[in-house]
C-alpha cells in the first residue's frame, strides 16, 4: 500500500478555497501550510497520476515533483485567475504526462495511455460556471483546426513540438496558430 492511497482526499466543496488560503501561505515560506495542503491533496493528487501513469512508482514521482513544483510555484497562484484545485490538478498532470512521455521514450514498447482520464477535471468543473461558459462560447468562435489546436495543447497537454509531430505541421505554424488563437480567446473574453 503507497503513502498516496490512506486519507487526505480533499472535499468537494470547501478543498479549493481551503486550498487556496494554504498555497497563500505557502507562498510566504510556511511549512506548516504546505504539509496541511500535503494532508488535503496529496491522495487526490496522486489518485490523478495513477490514472495517467498506471503505475505506482510512477505516480509516485508525478506526485513528488507536482509537490514540490507547488511549494517552489506558490507565489504564482493568483485566485483571480482560477481556482486552486484546477491549479493543483494541472500541475500534478503535466507531471504525470511528462514522465510518462519520458519513460515511453526510455522503455521499448512502452505505450502511453490511450484513455483520457474519466474523473470530473477541471476543465468541466470550468465549463459549468459563467466563466467557463464565456470561455466556451468563445472556443466555438474560433476556426476549427484552431480550436483543436488550442484544446490538444491546453486540455490534452500536448507540447507545441508534439502538435507539430502529430498534425504534419511546421513547428512555426503551431506556435504562431496558438499564439493567434490566444489573442483571439483574450479579446473574446475581454468583450
Amino acid at each position: 500500500m503507497s503513502e498516496w492511497s490512506s486519507g487526505g482526499a480533499a472535499s468537494r466543496t470547501g478543498g479549493s478555497d481551503q486550498a487556496s488560503r494554504l498555497l497563500h501561505r505557502c507562498a510566504d515560506g510556511n511549512r506548516a501550510a504546505f504539509r496541511a495542503l500535503y494532508d488535503l491533496w496529496g491522495a487526490r493528487l496522486y489518485g490523478i497520476a495513477l490514472r495517467i501513469t498506471r503505475q505506482p512508482s510512477l505516480a509516485a514521482d508525478a506526485t513528488q515533483e507536482a509537490f514540490v513544483q507547488i511549494w517552489q510555484r506558490a507565489r504564482d497562484f493568483d485566485p483571480a485567475r482560477g481556482n486552486a484545485e484546477a491549479w493543483l490538478i494541472s500541475l500534478v498532470r503535466y507531471r504525470a504526462l511528462d514522465i510518462v512521455r519520458r519513460n515511453s521514450r526510455e522503455v521499448p514498447g512502452y505505450e502511453a495511455p490511450d484513455t483520457e482520464d474519466e474523473s470530473p477535471n477541471a476543465l468541466s468543473r470550468l465549463v459549468s460556471t459563467a466563466e467557463g461558459a464565456a470561455l466556451h462560447r468563445c472556443l466555438r468562435q474560433l476556426e476549427t483546426g484552431r480550436r483543436r489546436l488550442v484544446v490538444m495543447a491546453f486540455v490534452n497537454g500536448l507540447s507545441h513540438g508534439e502538435l507539430a509531430q502529430r498534425l504534419g505541421m511546421p513547428l512555426g505554424t503551431v506556435k504562431s496558430a496558438i499564439r493567434r488563437s490566444l489573442i483571439a480567446l483574450r479579446e473574446c473574453l475581454a468583450s
